[in-house]
């Protein structure tokens, strides 16, 4: 699947699974929970991902809750969840899989790109590109354990001297794996420099190769016009562009699109947003843990909100008085702040 018009990219069918504008949300650890997905659907996105599931942590006699928790798949609205995995054994890969399946992903995503050296040091995410061999024998036990669409994202390489995502490209196309996500830096680089889009596009040139999605430093309609142009692929993952700003993925869309335009909230209706956004993480996890895991998504939003709100929020003693410092903090502020690419 080429892109013709890097302006307008088309839609992207995988398999019975229809996407929407080809904008979308990159999975984060920590950050790309069900109470966030559910944010930026609201808004509406082409797929939103899970946070990376560790099939170590569910293929036990006692799969870990943290692992349940992240697997957990958005399945109302029209906006289709891929829940990603990682490990580095093909059994147990496979029957995550299957397991997430049955929560309701409506697509399963492999990491061979997490740069993390807890990851990596096990010998998953961006280390399985030094062992392709290694790599195509997951891919292939998860390719056969679900009917679902499978998806890959990896990185340009290990580092300099091992820049080998074509050749994972061409080996996963074979496989079975219905859509590339790449990164534009190598597991070297972690988050460092800029992401080099343009290496992107050897496999973008592989023949018959399935639809191919551009990632790193994707923020804004020029910076995914930039990276569409330069890549050839024919969508974009946006990751901490998102975050405090649920809807920049739709922005971006319309934007590239001319899907309908989000309404940007401010005000009033900011703290309505963040308000249903902090509820639904304290539901979500409950109040101890929920808060912890909402102080750093308040402390995206609050760039709206200046130092002093910013400093009254995490000053509440309370889930009670942090909700409503939400709705008389964001009342006040004047619109949403800038926002930092990833």
């Amino acid at each position: 699947m080429q892109n013709t018009n890097s302006e307008r990219p088309n839609a992207i069918r995988l398999d019975g699974v229809e996407l929407g504008a080809p904008v979308f949300l990159a999975p984060m650890a920590g950050i790309t929970d069900l109470p966030f997905r559910r944010a930026v659907a609201r808004f509406g996105a082409g797929l939103v991902v899970s946070e990376m599931v560790a099939s170590s942590e569910m293929v036990t006699d006692r799969p870990s809750p943290r692992a349940s928790v992240r697997a957990k798949a958005l399945t109302e609205g029209t906006v289709p969840v891929s829940v990603q995995i990682a490990g580095r054994e093909a059994a147990p890969m496979a029957e995550t899989a299957r397991i997430v399946a049955g929560m309701g992903a409506r697509i399963i995503d492999i990491n061979m790109g997490c740069p993390a050296k807890k990851v990596t040091g096990g010998l998953s995410g961006a280390a399985l590109m030094r062992d392709l061999d290694h790599a195509l024998s997951l891919i292939d036990a998860v390719v056969r354990a679900v009917d679902l669409p499978v998806t890959l994202k990896m990185r340009l390489g290990w580092d300099g001297d091992c820049l080998n995502a074509a050749d994972l490209s061409s080996r996963a196309r074979d496989a079975g794996i219905r859509m590339l996500t790449v990164h534009g830096r190598t597991r070297a680089q972690f988050y460092t420099g800029h992401a080099d889009w343009a290496a992107i596009r050897s496999v973008a040139n592989l023949p018959s190769r399935p639809p191919l999605v551009a990632n790193g430093d994707i923020v804004d309609a020029a910076t995914a016009r930039a990276a569409l142009a330069a890549s050839g692929a024919e969508a974009v993952m946006i990751g901490r562009g998102a975050q405090g700003a649920p809807w920049t993925l739709a922005l971006v869309a319309h934007q590239l699109c001319g899907t309908p335009a989000p309404v940007i909230p401010t005000g009033a209706d900011l703290a309505d947003l963040v308000a249903t956004h902090y509820e639904d993480m304290m539901s979500f996890y409950g109040a101890d843990p929920g808060l912890r895991v909402a102080r750093k998504h308040l402390g995206w939003y609050a760039d709206a909100a200046g130092a002093e709100g910013k400093a009254l929020l995490f000053r509440a003693p309370s889930p009670a008085e942090t909700l409503r410092l939400i709705l008389q903090v964001f009342a006040d502020a004047p619109g949403p702040g800038t926002r930092v690419a990833a």
